[in-house]
């Protein structure tokens, strides 16, 4: 397997380190010549690449790649691998594709179960271009009769980025907003579906999610009780002082359900819901 990233970012990686052993080559695009030396070290050969402008580099690059996953974020002029490497792509004629997108495409269902059938009604302007951005590769799909399978993430988390971090930073806090939940992913999950999904490259939507939406301030209660720290105040959500991106994500509330990636792909999460995720994440924060 010859695998190029565009995008090697959190998620990305996980992938990368997961299916590394099964890679005769691996190559990646970063915008910053500083993490292009971290990536050439992890055995990645790095491409710039900013989105902005087409590169020589990367046409040659992508002549080869057997697999190609996209973790690039669109933006207003649409999804920069189509607007740059479009043709690239295609002609390289991958066995497999995969799209990182994102549940947010879902918007607002006030806490109603939705699946891969639910229409999308994007509420956020990022969420908004990313539906835009799902819909061109899987009209890529169509045209070039390749596969292109398109994994719609729940909120990510994991080593590094959890609950846990907060409290170390001084950040946690319970904000309190009445009937909301969230789905969550562990970026281990992600890694694994992803593997899974290389058994069966179809043209395909997957919602890539856990199995337990729950409410945000719960996750933090858990964290506080397994550190036998005290719980932050509870906040309420009209009172929070809270980025409009922070804010706009409370008003998404919905359920996701994983089951056509359980079925489908008959991948087993390791990590169900948050608790056990957390318990096992509690191994790296014993100093907290």
């Amino acid at each position: 397997m010859r695998l190029f990233v565009f995008g090697v970012g959190y998620s990305s990686t996980a992938f990368i380190e997961k299916v590394r052993d099964r890679c005769e080559w691996i190559g990646g695009t970063t915008r910053s010549r500083e993490k292009a030396e971290k990536l050439k070290a992890k055995g990645i050969e790095p491409f710039l690449f900013d989105g902005a402008q087409k590169s020589d580099e990367l046409v040659e690059a992508l002549r080869s790649a057997t697999h190609v996953l996209v973790s690039i974020a669109p933006d207003e002029a649409g999804d920069p691998v189509l607007l740059h490497h479009k043709d690239d792509v295609a002609a390289a004629r991958p066995q497999w594709t995969g799209y990182l997108s994102t549940v947010g495409v879902y918007g607002n269902h006030d806490g109603a179960w939705v699946d891969e059938d639910t229409p999308c009604k994007p509420v956020s302007k990022r969420s908004i271009q990313r539906v835009a951005a799902e819909t061109a590769w899987l009209q890529f799909a169509v045209e070039c009769g390749l596969p292109v399978q398109i994994y719609r993430l729940s909120g990510i988390y994991g080593p590094g980025r959890n609950t846990f971090e907060n409290f170390r930073k001084g950040t946690a806090r319970r904000l309190i907003k009445d009937g909301q939940v969230f789905n969550r992913i562990h970026v281990d999950d992600i890694a694994g579906a992803l593997e899974a999904s290389l058994a069966s490259p179809t043209t395909r939507v997957y919602n890539i999610t856990d199995d337990e939406p729950a409410p945000p301030q719960d996750v933090v209660s858990f964290a506080a009780e397994l550190l036998g720290a005290t719980p932050p105040p509870e906040v309420a959500f009209e009172d929070a002082d809270l980025t409009p991106m922070a804010r706009s994500f409370y008003g998404e509330n919905k359920r996701v359900s994983n089951k056509r990636m359980k079925n489908e792909l008959g991948y087993n999460l390791a990590y169900p819901s948050y608790k056990p995720a957390l318990i096992e994440l509690l191994k790296n924060y014993t100093d907290t």
